[in-house]
């Protein structure tokens, strides 16, 4: 079992500290917030009264914050870990913050001679209730292995994303996709009730398609992501299918943002000459304009 010092008990981070105390850990923990350190002394954890306190004689400490900026002051500023740190601990950063801002981070650790890697957490405060969080560990081989039972401990499933500042990349990269799906499917759902279309009826068809599963495991494997574009579905035809679901929200004063900026990218492609590939050719496409190196000649 082991010392950890973990800064941040938050909504996500207080039910994650309390599953490494559950887990036979030795805690100290600090937070601004003196109701949520008290919450976790009364379930066996020990209260720090900073940073550099939190990480005195730790062999691990966790940081699981708002924003970079608090990342950054919690190692660098006043009372900080680095005034106490062991060189031989390690720095475990699980927080959702800029991944250029992780990048820096890392370098200014490993500058002053510290071990630190990071590893957001997928899923909800329930899932972290439960002690089943997504660990999305960026760091050596050496450094996951090591902090392997501290992520057993808070969740249920860790990968292993590719090296240092990967972790944080795949976080906000699924975040992003998430997001905005939810918005695309308020739309969607909104359109729906507005033409007089059960909810139910277009959940049951679309649970079926990659309107619910999602394209990266259903038409692109077997076009784009193969090198493949030859049409299954025109780039044309869904630019025309967009049109009238576009045409049809605007006559029943739906506002639909997120297909409308769909559209865009479905009209460069076209402008491209792509307009009788297959639709999954927007990717190829959105890669080229990007300035990125064509894969499919």
């Amino acid at each position: 079992m082991s010392t950890i010092g973990f800064i941040g008990l938050g909504q996500m981070g207080s039910p994650m500290a309390l599953n490494l105390i559950k887990g036979g850990h030795s805690l100290r923990v600090f937070d601004i917030n003196t109701s949520a350190v008290e919450a976790l002394v009364e379930q066996g954890a020990t209260a720090a009264s900073s940073p550099a306190d939190a990480a005195l004689d730790a062999e691990f400490v966790v940081t699981m914050l708002p924003n970079g900026t608090l990342v950054k002051n919690v190692l660098f500023g006043e009372s900080g870990i680095v005034e106490s740190l062991d060189k031989n601990a390690l720095l475990i950063d699980m927080s959702t913050i800029h991944p250029f801002e992780t990048d820096a981070l890392i370098k200014q650790m490993s500058d002053k001679g510290f071990s630190m890697m990071e590893a957001p957490v997928g899923r909800t405060s329930d899932h972290a209730v439960k002690g089943e969080l997504l660990i999305l560990a960026g760091g050596t081989k050496a450094q996951i292995e090591r902090a392997q039972p501290l992520f057993d401990c808070m969740g249920s499933e860790t990968v292993d994303a590719g090296g240092a500042g990967k972790g944080i990349r795949v976080k906000i990269i699924n975040n992003y996709m998430s997001i905005a799906l939810n918005a695309l499917s308020a739309e969607a759902a909104t359109l729906s009730e507005a033409i007089g279309l059960e909810f139910e009826t277009a959940l049951e068809v679309m649970s079926g398609t990659p309107a619910g599963k999602g394209h990266f495991t259903t038409t692109w494997p077997g076009k784009v992501l193969a090198g493949d574009l030859s049409p299954a579905f025109m780039v044309d035809l869904a630019h025309k299918d967009l049109g009238i679901a576009l045409d049809l929200a605007n006559q029943v004063n739906v506002p639909m943002p997120c297909g409308a900026a769909s559209r865009e990218l479905y009209s460069i492609t076209r402008a491209a000459g792509r307009g009788r590939q297959d639709w999954t050719s927007v990717f190829e496409q959105l890669r080229v304009t990007s300035g990125l190196e064509a894969k499919i000649k």
